[in-house]
């Protein structure tokens, strides 16, 4: 399956927060702030204002969910108030979102690029 499409190795690329076209580059100057471009090859990761407006409904979505089954699991095994699950799950669920909101950029950088790729932008050129 990897042999017919980079998508496989783009998703590996970003997940390791490299470069979705040559696997090499940074994609993080630091924490959760994306690098303007590749150091390696070039890439421009955000090409135009707005660029990463899809990572934030990722980290939303991902955030919300992962409060749903939180509170559900908390909800089904202790007998807490509402205010005791507030306390105890408003805290994991931000953790969560701070953990999170770097995979969710460098996930839409990779959705980003992989459509790209398929349209054929000639900025896009894939490294195997």
């Amino acid at each position: 399956m990897e042999g017919r499409s980079p998508r496989w190795r783009v998703l590996k690329r970003v997940l390791a927060r490299r470069c979705p076209q040559c696997g090499v580059g940074a994609l993080f100057a630091r924490y959760a702030r994306l690098a303007e471009s590749c150091g390696e090859c070039g890439l421009v990761y955000r090409r135009e204002q707005g660029a990463q407006t899809g990572s934030m409904y990722v980290t939303a979505a991902g955030s919300e969910v992962f409060a749903a089954v939180l509170i559900a699991v908390f909800w089904w095994r202790f007998d807490w108030t509402p205010t005791q699950f507030v306390l105890v799950t408003a805290p994991l669920v931000l953790l969560f979102c701070a953990f999170f909101l770097p995979v969710s950029q460098a996930l839409w950088v990779g959705v980003e690029y992989t459509t790209d790729l398929e349209g054929r932008e000639p900025w896009a050129h894939f490294r195997p």
